[in-house]
């Protein structure tokens, strides 16, 4: 704000990508007055109906919606309850690095020990390489679940990195999940962000993971309604128990305008899934143009993306400048954030620091790269192109 940036730095679209889902909201607004009360407190029941429809067929299971399914307030709060409502002083949490950055203190907060393994780049010399080279080590892996271990956080599709888990990599997940008794909590946020030919699975839909998964989802995400703050959680009911008492005794209930517009919303998409009228299934063909042009611009401009499989974040290594700036007078321990600072007030461009996603012990490793997000008007994304420009004719 100080310094007036292009923000390519926050995960959100600076503009409205369709019209229809609003419309859904002001039909409610002008509608009779039930919708400006009180709705159920674990969800109001037009919408857990429809969720509960939507991923009993994506997870080839029934959902019940009323034990299955519950509403918060964004997918924040579904991490909240799920990780806060599980862990006991002591217990062990297992987190994939890079890590949405509110996992690891949802784990200490409540005394929980988070046990972290950062993805290894195994393309780290290609000028532009792919979110699926970034791997886990397996015996890594493995050597962290132990007799202490509550819970795995999986999240994929993946913020920051874009990568998309495939079948090997969720069947290596939930394999120790089920050898060692441990719950695994999906963060699939960004489920309907994927680029062809790479498919989104849920490791919920896998041979004995739906007994302990707790999948996480996002209206937010998947309608390009960030504002509108609305997440959910589904998995068993004996699973969803815990997180509907503390949601209960913190939250009690989300916006019920909301929640009946969303509810609109998936009623429409279970008639047209499939059909170019699908809006969750459309968003990456707007998406796509925009990330290919993304990519260009930091490749003739002398930054190594990482091409995503899923999201609208793109991750770049920003070091063939590294030489040829000073940043010196950046006071932050970590060189990207000295990097994405000193580019914000001198070429009034904002980015993420990549290591801001990875533990203490990591992020010096992880501090040769800068987070965009390419979730922009065209007119933005131009912008950007002619900063880094000008960025790179100056240096």
């Amino acid at each position: 704000m100080k310094y007036k940036t292009l923000n390519l730095g926050h995960g959100y679209p600076d503009y409205n990508p369709s019209t229809y889902i609003s419309q859904y909201l002001t039909e409610v607004a002008i509608e009779s007055g039930q919708f400006n009360q009180y709705t159920r407190g674990f969800g109001h029941m037009r919408l857990v109906s429809a969720l509960a429809k939507f991923y009993s067929i994506l997870n080839g299971r029934h959902i019940d919606p009323n034990s299955e399914v519950m509403i918060t307030v964004g997918a924040y709060e579904a991490l909240f309850c799920a990780i806060q409502s599980t862990l006991e002083p002591g217990d062990e949490a297992i987190i994939i690095e890079p890590f949405f950055d509110s996992y690891e203190p949802l784990v200490r907060t409540v005394g929980g020990v988070p046990r972290f393994i950062a993805l290894k780049n195994t393309n780290p010399d290609s000028t532009v390489s792919r979110a699926s080279d970034w791997k886990l080590d397996p015996d890594e892996l493995a050597s962290l679940f132990n007799t202490k271990t509550k819970l795995i956080i999986l999240n994929t599709p993946q913020n920051p990195t874009g990568k998309v888990f495939d079948l090997e990599e969720l069947t290596m997940i939930g394999d120790l999940c089920k050898k060692h008794n441990v719950l695994c909590i999906s963060d699939e946020v960004y489920e309907w962000l994927v680029y062809a030919p790479t498919k989104h699975i849920r490791i919920a839909s896998l041979p004995g993971m739906w007994e302990r998964t707790i999948t996480i989802g996002s209206a937010a995400k998947s309608l390009s309604m960030t504002g509108w703050k609305l997440g959910w959680a589904y998995g068993p009911d004996y699973l969803m128990k815990n997180l509907q008492v503390l949601h209960q005794i913190t939250i009690y209930t989300c916006a019920t305008p909301v929640q009946e517009a969303v509810a609109r919303v998936f009623e429409h998409e279970l008639k047209v899934f499939g059909t170019n009228d699908s809006v969750i299934r459309g968003i990456t063909k707007d998406l796509r143009p925009k990330l290919d042009f993304t990519i260009d611009v930091l490749v003739k401009n002398n930054f190594k993306p990482i091409i995503p499989d899923g999201g609208y974040f793109i991750v770049a290594d920003w070091t063939n400048y590294e030489n040829k700036v000073d940043i010196s007078s950046e006071t932050d321990e970590h060189r990207d954030f000295k990097f994405v600072k000193w580019l914000a007030k001198n070429y009034k461009l904002q980015a993420i620091p990549f290591s801001v996603f990875f533990s203490s012990k990591h992020k010096a490793e992880a501090s040769d790269y800068m987070r965009f997000c390419f979730f922009k008007k065209d007119e933005t994304l131009h912008q950007f192109e002619d900063i880094l420009k000008r960025f790179k004719e100056s240096n």
